[in-house]
Parts: C-alpha cells; sequence; structure tokens
C-alpha cells in the first residue's frame, strides 16, 4: 500500500477594492478566485475519497448489510428519507463534481495545466458513475458549469449519462486519449492515488470500463467491448496498482470513525447476514472486519438483524461483534477505494461466466479471492477455496461466488455492496427487523430534500419518473 501524508490546504487569492461599483460591491472579497491543480486533485481525490469511506462505513454496509446500527437507525430500518450519522452522499457527489470541472477547465484553457485533463476526465466519469448508480436520472451535462451555466439544471437519464457525448464512458475514452497524447514534461502534482504515474491512470480508468459495461451489461451488448480490454491486458491486475489512498493513525487524515466520540463507533456492529456468510465460508477476514463480542468466552462473533426498532428493542453492546481494529484504533490499515485489482479480477470472472469473454471464469474467481484476502491483510487459508467458496460448491452457481466474495471484499467502499446486491441479487439479504419500507429492501436512493427545493421545476420532473421519489423503482441498467 502506498503511504502518503496529505493535509489539504486551498490557497486563496484575496481580493478587495474601495470602488463603489455595484459588482465589486456585490463580490466577496474572500472568495477564491483562482486555486493551483494540484492542490484541487488532491482536494477532490481526497474529499471524495474521504467521505465516501465514511458513508460507506455508516450507511452504505447498513443497506448491504455488513453491519447494522444500534441507536439513530432509521435510515437501517429503510426510511432513506432519513438520513441520520449518514446517507446522504448527494452533496458529496455535487461539490466534488464542480471542484472537478473547475480542475478540468483549468487543463483545457491553461497550457501549462494540460497534463490534468486525462485525471480530470477519468475522476469526472467515475464520479458520476457513483452518483446515477444510486439515485438513477439525476442532473449531469449542465450540472457543473457554474457562472457560465444554470442554477436549475433538468436531470438526464441514466443511459443517456452512461452513454452519451461526454457521459461516463465517453469521458474514460476521453480520458485516455488526454493522457496518450500528453507530451509535455510538466508533472501530474497533487496526485495521492498515484503520485503521477499517467500510465497508472491509464489502467485504472480501463478497470473502470470494464466495471461500468458489466453494471449496464443488461442492457446494452458489451461483449466485443470486454473483449478487446480484456485481450489488451492494460488494467489494474494486481494490488500495487490499486487505486486507492492510504488512512493514517492521526488526525488530521485517520478514518473520520476514529476520530468521533466512541458512542459514535459502538453504535454499529457486525450485521448477522455477513456473521452467517462469514461463518459459513470458515471466512478468516472476520478477525480484520470485527471482533469477538465482549461476552464471548471462547473468541465468538456475533451479528445483530439488521433494521432493530431500538425505541422498543433494548441492545447490550457487549452482545454483539464491533468493527475491528482497523477501522478505529490502526486506521493506517485502511484505504480509501477507487478500484482495485480484487474488483476488476471478479468483474472479468462474472464477463467469463456470462460468455462476454473467452477465458476460464474459475481462474479469475481465484485470482480475485487471493487478490481480496491480500487486500485484507488476511493470509488465504489452504483449504479456503476447496470448502463452502469452492467455485462449483453445492448449492450454489458460480456467479453467486463471484459476487459473494466481491460483496465482501467491498465493505466500507460507498455503496457498492448494495449496487451489486441490486443489479444481481447477491449474496441474498434479509428482511429487516422493523422495516420502514413495506418490508421492501430499497432499490436507490431517494433525492435529497435540497434536490426539490434548489432546483424545484426539475424535481418535479424527475419525482413523477419516480413514482413520488419511490425507493422501490429501478434505475435503467436495473430495470
Amino acid at each position: 500500500m502506498k503511504k502518503f501524508i496529505y493535509i489539504i490546504v486551498i490557497s486563496t487569492i484575496i481580493m478587495t477594492s474601495c470602488t463603489k461599483d455595484f459588482e465589486d460591491i456585490n463580490t466577496n472579497p474572500n472568495a477564491p478566485v483562482s486555486v493551483q491543480p494540484s492542490l484541487l486533485l488532491r482536494q477532490v481525490m481526497y474529499d471524495f475519497g474521504e467521505q465516501m469511506s465514511y458513508e460507506g462505513f455508516v450507511a452504505g454496509d447498513l443497506l448491504a448489510q455488513h453491519r447494522t446500527a444500534l441507536d439513530f437507525n432509521l435510515f437501517d430500518r429503510h426510511d432513506l428519507k432519513s438520513p441520520q450519522l449518514g446517507g446522504n452522499p448527494w452533496p458529496i457527489f455535487y461539490t466534488n463534481l464542480r471542484d472537478n470541472e473547475i480542475l478540468l477547465k483549468q487543463s483545457r484553457t491553461t497550457t501549462a495545466f494540460a497534463v490534468y485533463e486525462g485525471p480530470a476526465l477519468i475522476l469526472k466519469a467515475y464520479m458520476a458513475a457513483g452518483l446515477t448508480d444510486l439515485f438513477g436520472d439525476v442532473p449531469y451535462f449542465d450540472a457543473f458549469n457554474g457562472v457560465d451555466g444554470t442554477v436549475t439544471p433538468k436531470y438526464n437519464l441514466q443511459e443517456d449519462i452512461y452513454q452519451n457525448e461526454n457521459g461516463i464512458l465517453d469521458n474514460l475514452d476521453k480520458g485516455i486519449a488526454a493522457i496518450q497524447k500528453y507530451t509535455g514534461s510538466i508533472p501530474l502534482d497533487g496526485d495521492i492515488l498515484y503520485n503521477g504515474n499517467l500510465e497508472a491512470w491509464v489502467k485504472f480508468a480501463n478497470s473502470l470500463k470494464i466495471k461500468y459495461l458489466i453494471r449496464i451489461s443488461a442492457k446494452v451488448d458489451v461483449a466485443n467491448a470486454l473483449q478487446t480490454l480484456f485481450n489488451e491486458g492494460n488494467y489494474i491486475q494486481n494490488n500495487a496498482e490499486n487505486a486507492v489512498f492510504d488512512f493514517t493513525n492521526s488526525e488530521p487524515n485517520s478514518f473520520r470513525l476514529a476520530q468521533l466520540r466512541v458512542g459514535d463507533f459502538n453504535n454499529f456492529v457486525l450485521s448477522e447476514t455477513m456473521e452467517e456468510i462469514l461463518i459459513d465460508l470458515n471466512d478468516t477476514r472476520i478477525y480484520k472486519l470485527f471482533r469477538p463480542f465482549a461476552n464471548s468466552n471462547s473468541n465468538e462473533f456475533k451479528g445483530l438483524i439488521n433494521g432493530i426498532n431500538s425505541s422498543t428493542t433494548s441492545i447490550a453492546i457487549s452482545d454483539y461483534s464491533l468493527a475491528g481494529t482497523a477501522f478505529r484504533e490502526d486506521t493506517s490499515t485502511l484505504d480509501a477505494n477507487f478500484m482495485t485489482a480484487w474488483e476488476t479480477s471478479f468483474l472479468l470472472a462474472e464477463a467469463a461466466e456470462k460468455g462476454f469473454i473467452n477465458t476460464n471464469s474459475e481462474t479469475l474467481y481465484t485470482t480475485g479471492v487471493t487478490q481480496a484476502f491480500a487486500y485484507w491483510n488476511t493470509n488465504l487459508p489452504a483449504t479456503y477455496l476447496t470448502g463452502n467458496a469452492n467455485f462449483n460448491a453445492v448449492g450454489k452457481t458460480p456467479l453467486e461466488q463471484i459476487i459473494t466474495q466481491k460483496w465482501i471484499a467491498s465493505i466500507i467502499n460507498g455503496y457498492e455492496g448494495w449496487v451489486e446486491f441490486r443489479r444481481t441479487g447477491f449474496p441474498a439479504l434479509k428482511n429487516v427487523s422493523a422495516s420502514l419500507n413495506n418490508e421492501l429492501i430499497p432499490v436507490r436512493m431517494p433525492y435529497p430534500a435540497e434536490a426539490a427545493s434548489l432546483n424545484q421545476d426539475n424535481y418535479k420532473i424527475a419525482e413523477a419518473a419516480t413514482n413520488g421519489n419511490s425507493l422501490d423503482v429501478k434505475v435503467w441498467w436495473n430495470e
């Protein structure tokens, strides 16, 4: 894993004026006029990675049933319109997409900043995909132009955001092309993912292309594109190439749950769903991801069913397993995860299993499992892949095995485990204990209140298209 110290500082140019001109009087004298692209790149990557890792712990993991909440748990009961300790990633996406757009414009208007164009396009594709995968149709094409555009952009269809010019797949292609045509000598500063290695950014982009082609594969013929990417082999293939940055053991760059009071951390315990899957697989990662419950006499783990009604159910923390030390005491072993070798291997294993590419799916599955154990700093037991994790285990399908392994490894990685469940149905999640969504597991995030208040006319159209901003209306790639 790469080690960086990256305290984020954004410098500002202070402008003052004595003129009585109306425009000058109504200009904030402390507003940033320009920011060095190296600082902006670092800011976008760190802010998005840090905030979505926190969101992944306190909200994404609840939806994916990796862990559950003892209190403040309306969200865990699937009232997603009432975010509590987390659960509203909308401003995280839009703030960072806006800042990234500033970086992209700088790269296209200032020759000295041209090296930033490719990474900015790749980051835009990455964040846009995360946004639309959660919410469905969202403001996109006209949403990040600031003073040059509209403050009330219309909502674009998810299929257009993925496939149209300047959309997700197109921006990945353009990002790769921008990197490959760059011949300048100015380095990519501020890069906390790859320390300025542009070839690594191309591999990152190609792994993202594999991911997003698989994601829309129920709607679009993606076989030729995937086979080409696989044949070229220029994607993330080992953990040394992962698009991640490490947290540290001290503030301000430690994982946020290490910085908050212990009561917030102890509010989250092992989910019964996660416990049953890990125990069934004899999966030793349970010792890394969780800790034996306090009242255990024999190093045992115990999970709680998701979505209890905490106002009527009394729960003792000591009876359930808390998150492992990597999430609080030793966060230097924890990553903010953008894209990894294990995820790429599992995606290609799925592609092979579905006949999109011509290769052995079991070999890719084995590679993905091996990489995922290494990623979580856990030795792979010699018998693991011959037991219930066997690719051809009785009562399981290869696809279920692939997605289940990806689900385990994706803990705290934003909302990825829940997104993959929505797409594939694996692993089987449980109905929550005290559902506030008619016993249904949500299939999309609701638009937040600020979307309605700040862009009311366009919001009303999107609200109508989602049956009143329902949690139960599938996004385009999942219909």
